[in-house]
């Protein structure tokens, strides 16, 4: 079956980093979009990154553009989401799905707090 798990997420202070992994299964992964998404408490889930398959790039939201790095090792099935010069407003349970427009399987969530 489709599995997603991302790891790495945790409290980190303003201005640090943190690198989040989804390990994918259950599917030819290199076929696929990957997409990250996040969702902060009381506010809609909003797609952060999509990176896309066979080298075709990666998108951003505007709002982590040029801090966020998306990246994928088709060889090990794993999509990443490199997370720097971290704010407050950042903090949220971030997810990976199969899929970027419609995903049709996501990760359980791997919460991310930025604090001091």
């Amino acid at each position: 079956q489709v599995q997603l798990v991302e790891s790495g997420g945790g409290l980190v202070q303003p201005g640090g980093s943190l690198r989040l992994s989804c390990v994918a299964s259950g599917f030819t992964f290199r076929n696929y979009n990957i997409g990250w998404f996040r969702q902060a408490p009381g506010k809609e889930r909003e797609r952060v990154s999509c990176i896309f398959t066979y080298g075709a790039g990666t998108d951003y939201a505007d709002s982590v553009k040029g801090r966020f790095t998306g990246s994928r090792d088709n060889a090990k099935n794993t999509a990443y989401l490199q997370m720097n010069s971290l704010t407050p407003e950042d903090t949220a349970v971030y997810y990976c799905a199969k899929g970027c427009n419609t995903p049709d399987y996501w990760g359980q969530g791997t919460q991310v707090t930025v604090a001091s």
